[in-house]
């Protein structure tokens, strides 16, 4: 967005990696927990065959994972978050909301 011929543009490229820094704290502060639950879906065992309140749990671990995972998505939708994160924080959680859900059906 410009303002007039003489003015320069207000999102200027150099200050882009100061806000790039501030808004991907909210994104790491939800994907974190994401990433947690996901590694424990992947190393828990369950104890016997039987074990049904295991796979309870891990399927709502999966759950939890999974929506941590769209509300990252939702707040990188924002106009702000498109206009000035990269691209690459889409895929984050896709890869983390494929590893929950089949982090959760494994077990």
């Amino acid at each position: 967005m410009t303002y007039g011929s003489g003015r320069e543009s207000i999102d200027l490229p150099e200050d882009r990696g100061c806000l790039q820094w501030v808004l991907g704290v909210p994104l790491a502060l939800v994907y974190l927990p994401a990433v947690y639950i996901c590694v424990l879906l992947l190393t828990a065992e369950p104890i016997a065959a039987e074990d049904h309140h295991m796979r309870d749990d891990a399927l709502a671990m999966g759950a939890v994972a999974l929506c941590l995972s769209f509300a990252g998505l939702l707040l990188s939708l924002l106009p702000v978050y498109r206009r000035t994160m990269n691209r690459w924080w889409y895929a984050v959680p896709l890869v983390l909301g494929t590893l929950a859900y089949f982090g959760a059906t494994a077990l």
